[in-house]
């Protein structure tokens, strides 16, 4: 463009090549080529990184909303079918006897199939919720101490949003892929699409595993490690708080045992990956799990607390779906946090055996 306005000689930039991706067929991705071409600086000089590295943060949330956004809509697929496809019969004798077979709703397998991706979505959505009101917090409150502490909340649990949200968003449409068995690899049932989609959210805007190197090898020690010292404070003391509420015990207990192992793992790394770095590295994922585990863990009692809140004044004709929650809370605390002590064990195990080997014998 001319000073006056009118249209000026074309910059040299070109469109090299359309990529042929495995999944978001909706969006085309491209090679630009800018060989001889004339830029214009925006901002600040020699801060550009930094402006990059701001709007990279916000998309990682966002990216981990893209991944519990495919595990919700597999999940809603998936359920509707395991009530509608007739197979077999159940194993404790027919259900629907009036039928010429059970709706595969009836299989334990199904159903605990179903539940590991429901009880993921429904305290997945609370973390985004949590995280989104510390994000007003942070740019809102006129309160220094509230700003700085919701902050430090953002900058810790990005990478476990990004990260965790979508690793398992992945792994759930997975699983809601195979409630259809070979239906669901058939491009008339879109399943197999969910799972192409959902696997590009583990790669952009940074692959998870620099979410997880960057969760331990910068958000832990930040600040002489505030953030997580926040975190654990936090729910400690929730626990704390409620240590006699009986009905509340098989949620809390195992959210205490859970962040127990947090809280070894991150000792474990202070106490080893100081001299050794690849300690770090090499239990930088699963730590980055266990994490997540613990966050949806939590996240997970404050929905069942509120529950059990709106029950007993009446739950306004709501009473079905939250008694739903509470059974997918306890599905949650006994089937899934269990998975903690696993990560721990290998993080403790560090690097010995992951850097043994020599290149050439890969």
């Amino acid at each position: 463009m001319n000073a006056d306005g009118s249209l000026g000689a074309r910059n040299a930039v070109v469109c090299g090549s359309l990529e042929h991706k495995m999944g978001i067929h909706g969006n085309s991705t491209c090679v630009m080529n800018y060989d001889g071409a004339t830029a214009w600086l925006i901002g600040e000089e020699n801060r550009g990184l930094a402006a990059m590295f701001t709007m990279m943060n916000e998309a990682r949330l966002g990216v981990g909303l893209q991944g519990l956004a495919l595990s919700e809509v597999a999940y809603q697929n998936a359920a509707i079918y395991a009530k509608e496809r007739l197979q077999g019969r159940s194993l404790s004798g027919p259900k629907f006897p009036d039928k010429p077979a059970d709706p595969i709703i009836v299989h334990p397998d199904v159903r605990r199939t179903l539940l590991t991706i429901k009880s993921f979505n429904e305290a997945a959505r609370a973390l985004l919720i949590w995280t989104a009101l510390k994000s007003d917090i942070a740019h809102r409150s006129q309160d220094e101490k509230e700003r700085q502490a919701a902050d430090d909340h953002m900058g810790l649990l990005t990478p476990v949003v990004k990260g965790v949200l979508t690793d398992q968003g992945f792994a759930n449409t997975v699983l809601a892929q195979q409630m259809f068995g070979g239906h669901g690899y058939i491009a008339e049932h879109g399943m197999e699409q969910f799972v192409r989609d959902a696997r590009i959210a583990m790669l952009y805007e940074g692959a998870n595993g620099i979410q997880a190197l960057d969760l331990v090898g910068r958000k832990l020690g930040k600040d002489g490690g505030r953030a997580v010292m926040a975190f654990f404070n936090e729910v400690q003391g929730y626990l704390k708080e409620r240590a006699d509420d009986d009905v509340m015990n098989p949620y809390l207990k195992p959210l205490g045992q859970a962040l127990a192992h947090l809280q070894q793992a991150t000792m474990w790394f202070m106490q080893n990956a100081m001299a050794k770095p690849d300690n770090a590295g090499a239990g930088a994922m699963d730590y980055m799990h266990l994490f997540g585990l613990v966050t949806l863990g939590y996240m997970w009692c404050h929905i069942v607390e509120a529950s059990r809140a709106k029950l007993s004044v009446g739950a306004n004709g709501s009473e079905a779906n939250l008694n739903a929650k509470l059974v997918a809370g306890r599905f949650f605390m006994e089937r899934m946090l269990p998975e903690t002590a696993a990560h721990l064990a290998r993080i403790q195990a560090g690097a010995a055996s992951v850097m043994e080997l020599p290149a050439e014998a890969f």
